[in-house]
Order: structure tokens, then sequence, then C-alpha cells
């Protein structure tokens, strides 16, 4: 494998080319209008623009980026997350035009990317699941016995979904029908897709992901798990690794059933199995996501492991350079999704110009970054700005650098995700380890970031007023 083509954009595209160059893989870079200047483009051994800014005019012309890797003799494919990444089809046509695809083979992301498929294959195998049902239904009187016999609160969910989208959490049976109807219209426009189906609503679950790699010789390693409970819109904004609340032994069985989750689809390379933990530590299989995850930092940290290149390398068709033996946890690691995104106005987007764009460095620091000052976010793409993650030996000391980092990174022309970072890690429910997916619900509001804000100005001037004074003082001093 002498070249790579990365079908992404952003962070990711410079994080898979980082460790391509390292492994002397050249690199090529896929652009839209827009991103013609963006870090990635330059980053890249060469670069080619495949159109418009829109994605479904660019990043999603799977067979535009194949015919750009043929005419450059590229010999594989890393497609980063989202856009093509879980597309069955295009990691076959991939195969189908000589070309590697670095990633899963296009059955198991077929079988993982469908939520009721991906229940029936591991069914053989033993592994917990939310109480519900294994079908899809539309019929809102089929829902109404399926609810009563599974009890109230319920969640329906698309079964093509993703990102919380197609999913609502219906308390009562009144309500049942609007919002099945919602959840439909949403998973159609969504998905194409407006199958759902019904499982019990586990009340105050943690949200814990296995990282799996499988090569083509039939070895299959977890590399521990990943805390990502704390979400907004069932979307994950704060992850870490290890979980504040896994024994060894509850890891080692979740980390078990999320190898034979892999083994059940025929996994090839780096995937994410994900588990709901109730408050009694029972864990339940929820979905397989075919492709590495944003928050892969956090495992590398924690395990000494690239698991891009492990992707790569078995991507080549080579064993697994490691055995399940050979890993251990090593110190505790933080990631907070850098969105622009405004957590005062419900976390909406902050589109806008980069005036000021600066990130922290130093010991404990790494940040995965897509951006530089002077650039414009634009509306098109997902808003993540970067991956800020930060490394202690203890949790605690993650979270003290994790704040010291968020206070030396510097933002101006948008709104960002930072305030609402330095809230999480100074809240007393996160670090002391006891929250759940309900943490924003429960205890986060704009106008407690607001309040913080305030206070920490009124103290910056106080102490700023001080040393005027104290100047003063020194300045009128006799010669």
């Amino acid at each position: 494998m002498k070249k790579i083509l990365v079908a992404n954009r952003g962070e990711i595209a410079i994080r898979v080319m980082t460790t391509a160059k390292k492994m002397g893989i050249k690199t090529v870079a896929v652009y839209s209008t827009i991103d013609r200047n963006a870090p990635h483009v330059r980053f890249a051994d060469e670069a080619v623009l495949i159109g418009e800014a829109p994605s479904n005019q660019s990043y999603l012309l799977g067979s535009k980026i194949i015919e750009v890797a043929k005419s450059l003799n590229v010999d594989a494919i890393h497609p980063g997350y989202g856009f093509l990444s879980e597309n069955a089809d295009f990691a076959s046509a991939v195969e189908q035009n000589g070309l590697i695809f670095i990633g899963p083979k296009s059955k198991a992301i077929k079988v993982m990317g469908s939520k009721l498929a991906a229940k029936d294959a591991v069914k053989a195998y033993n592994i917990p699941m939310v109480p519900g049902i294994d079908e899809a239904i539309t019929d809102v009187n089929k829902a109404k016995e399926i609810a009563k016999e599974i009890g109230f609160p319920i969640l329906i969910k698309a079964s093509a979904g993703g990102g919380g989208k197609g999913m609502r959490v219906v308390e009562k049976e009144g309500d049942l029908e609007s919002q099945m109807q919602r959840a439909i219209s949403e998973a159609t426009s969504a998905f194409g897709d407006g199958s759902v189906f019904i499982e019990k609503y586990v009340a105050s679950p943690r949200h814990i992901e296995i990282q799996v790699m499988a090569d083509s010789h039939g070895n299959f390693i977890h590399l521990f798990e990943r805390e990502c409970s704390v979400q907004r819109r069932h979307q994950k904004v704060v992850e870490e690794a290890p979980s504040s609340v896994l024994t060894p032994e509850l890891r080692e069985k979740m980390g078990e059933a999320a190898i034979k989750v892999a083994k059940a689809c025929d996994y090839l390379g780096a995937g994410t199995v994900e588990f709901l933990l109730d408050e009694n530590k029972n864990f339940y299989f929820l979905e397989m996501n075919t492709r590495l995850q944003v928050e892969h930092p956090v495992t590398e940290l924690i395990s000494g492991v690239d698991l891009v290149a492990l992707q790569i390398q078995v991507a080549r068709g080579e064993k697994l350079p490691i055995q399940q033996e050979d890993l251990q946890i090593n110190g505790h690691a933080l990631e907070l999704r850098v969105y622009a995104e405004d957590p005062l106005n419900d976390f909406l987007p902050s589109v806008g110009h980069l005036d000021v764009y600066k990130i922290p460095s130093g010991k404990g620091i790494r940040v995965d970054n897509g951006f530089e000052q002077g650039m414009d976010i634009p509306i098109y793409y997902d808003p993540m700005l970067a991956k800020l993650i930060t490394y202690g030996k203890t949790r605690e000391e993650a979270i003290q650098i994790m704040i010291k980092a968020i206070s030396e990174y510097s933002v101006e022309g948008v709104q960002t995700t930072l305030s609402f970072g330095k809230f999480v890690c100074e809240h007393e429910a996160f670090t002391s380890g006891n929250f759940d997916t309900h943490f924003v619900k429960k205890y986060y509001s704009a106008e407690k970031i607001e309040t913080t804000t305030q206070e920490e100005a009124k103290i910056a001037a106080l102490i700023a007023l001080k040393q005027y004074i104290k100047d003063q003082k020194i300045l009128r001093l006799p010669v």
C-alpha cells in the first residue's frame, strides 16, 4: 500500500494522513469548492477538487471519488467517519474497482447499519438486549399492545437511525400515536426509511462503548471502553476512557460481549460496539458503529495504540500485531468535541469567521484540529472545529488539564462548546463520576454558564483594579 485517498475533510482527514505519512504512505485529499484552502488540502501530498460545497455534490459522490483514486493510482480509500464511512454500497464499489476499502466488508456494514438486522445477527450469541420487539412497525395499535406488554416508558427508534434522529421517549399511552408519527416522519426524511421499533426505555443509563479490532486471520481484540454519557440531543460532546464505573470483571464481560458482536457479522478492522449500562450495572447491546469513532483518541491515549495504523495494517491483510493479553489501561483520557455551536442558545450552530483561533498545547494536551485563524465555518457540514483531548495519570489529573486547556483555547468570531466543556469538568456530578445520559437535562442551563462567566469577569476586573492601584502607588513614589 503506497498511496491512500482520504474520502473526508477537516480534522479526521488530517488525523488519517498523519499516520499514513508516518508509515511512508503517500496521501490524496479530496475537497469541495468551499474547502479549497482548508488545512487538510495542504497537508496531503496531492489534492483534487471533486465538486461544489453541498456534500451531495462533493463528499458523498462515491463514484467520483473512486474515479479520482483510480486516475492517481491510489491503492486504498479511508472513509474517516460520517459521509460515506458506513455506506455499504460505497465499500462494495471500492472493492469492485480493485481498490482496498480501509474498513469492514460491505456485508458487515449492511447488517450493523440496521438496528433490527444487528439485533437479529447477535441473537445466537447470548448477548443481553433491552426488552422490546425484533421487527419494524408502523401500526400504532400494534405499538400500543407492545408498549403495554413491556411497560412505559418506552423508546421509539428508527431502524436505520443514528445521531438521535427518529428517536422518541414516550412516558404514557396517550402520547404514543403522536410521538410515533413524528419518529416515522423524522426517520423518513433523515434516512429514507421510516421503519421504527420499540424497546423498553432504560431510565438512568450510562452510554458505554467498547473499541474492537479484527483482522482477516480470525483474530479479535477489544481495547477497553469509552464512557460517552455527556450528550446533547442524543449526540456525544464529552467522552472519556476508561469509565469511572466499570469494575475489571464488568469490563471483561462487556469486552467479551463486544467481540461476540464483531464475530456475529464477520467483522474486519476497527469498530465500536455500544451498550447501555443501567443503574444496577446490567448492560444491553445498543448498536455497532462500523467505522473509526470521533472519540477514538481517548482509547489511543490509554492503550498506547495507534488505531489508524492498525486499520491500515489489517486492510493490507496483515495479522494484528498485538493480542488481548498485551493490552492494559494506563492513565485516563478525556475528549471535548469543540463544536461551532452556541451553548447559550440550545447548542444551535454558530457559523461565521474565525477572527481569532489559537489552540492550546503542552504536556497531556492533544488537539485533533481541522481549522485555522482567518477561516470561515461552512454551513454545509458538521460544525465540529476540533477535538480537545487531555491525558493524565488519574481521572482527576486529566480533568484539571482539560480545564486548563479550555482556558488557553482562544476562539473569537463564533460561539463554541468550550464553555460547556468547562461547566461539565467543574460540575460535582461529573467529577464524582455519578452521572448518566441525562446530565445535560438534569444539571445544565445556559443561565448557569452565563452566571459563572459573569462571576469570573467580576473577579478578573477586581484583580486588574487591584494591580492598577498598586502600579499607581509605585509610580507616585518619590524618586
